[in-house]
C-alpha cells in the first residue's frame, strides 16, 4: 500500500460570526456593500452559508438572494442571485464581480425599487474560523478512509468547504492532499465534484467514503 509524502492531519473548527461595520438598508446599498466587503464576507454570504442552511434544496443558501427575497420582496433578482453557482468560480473577485453586475442591472433597471427600504437590514458579516487538530493523521489511503468516517460535521465542513477560502476556491483539503501526497488525481478530481448544493454534509462525506472505497478495491 502506497505511503503518503505527507500525512494528513484532520482538524475540527468553530466558527465565530463577526458582524462588521457595513450594512445595506436597500438594494443600491447592498450594490455599495458588496464593492467594499472583505473577501472573507462574501465567502461567508455565500459558501458558508450552505452550512447554516444545510444544503437544503429548497429556498436559497445563499445570503444575499434570501434577503432580497425575504427582506425586500424582490423575488426576481434573488433568483437571479441565487442562480449563480459558486462551483463555478477560481477565485472571490470573480464572484463579487458578478453578485454586485446582477444587483446594479437590477437597480439601474428599476430606479423605483433601489432605494426603497428594506424590512430589515442586511449586516456584512465574516466568520472567525478557530481550529482544533484532532490528534489523527492518515498515510495511507486505509487510514484517511477511516480517518472519514470518523469525522464529526464540523471536520468534514472545515476540510471539504471552508477550505476553499484559504485554497482560492480551486479545491478542497482531501482533494489537495489525494493529489499532492498520493498521486492520486483522478480520485482527487472525482471527490472535487461532489456535489455541495444536493449533497448534506453527511451524504457529501459518505459519498467521498465510497470514493476511497472504490480505489481501495482496485
Amino acid at each position: 500500500m502506497s505511503t503518503a509524502k505527507q500525512p494528513f492531519h484532520f482538524v475540527t473548527a468553530s466558527y465565530v460570526t463577526r458582524i462588521s461595520d457595513q450594512k445595506a438598508t436597500n438594494l443600491s446599498e447592498l450594490c455599495q456593500g458588496l464593492d467594499n466587503s472583505s473577501d472573507a464576507s462574501v465567502f461567508y454570504h455565500t459558501f458558508q452559508s450552505l452550512s447554516r442552511h444545510h444544503f437544503l434544496t429548497e429556498g436559497f443558501s445563499n445570503d444575499f438572494a434570501q434577503w432580497v427575497l425575504a427582506a425586500c420582496n424582490r423575488p426576481q433578482l434573488a433568483e437571479q442571485l441565487a442562480a449563480l453557482d459558486i462551483r463555478d468560480y477560481l477565485s472571490l473577485a470573480e464572484l463579487r464581480g458578478d453578485l454586485r453586475r446582477i444587483v446594479a442591472e437590477y437597480c439601474q433597471a428599476n430606479p423605483q425599487h433601489a432605494e426603497q427600504t428594506a424590512f430589515e437590514p442586511f449586516f456584512f458579516c465574516e466568520g472567525m474560523e478557530v481550529t482544533v487538530p484532532l490528534g489523527l493523521e492518515a498515510w495511507t489511503l486505509e487510514d484517511f478512509r477511516g480517518g472519514l468516517e470518523r469525522l464529526s460535521h464540523a471536520s468534514f465542513y472545515y476540510h471539504f468547504i471552508a477550505s476553499r477560502l484559504r485554497l482560492q476556491l480551486r479545491t478542497n483539503d482531501f482533494s489537495l492532499w489525494l493529489s499532492t501526497s498520493m498521486g492520486l488525481n483522478g480520485l482527487a478530481q472525482r471527490a472535487n465534484r461532489i456535489d455541495i448544493y444536493t449533497n448534506t454534509l453527511e451524504s457529501a462525506r459518505d459519498i467521498l467514503v465510497s470514493l476511497v472505497k472504490e480505489e481501495l478495491s482496485r
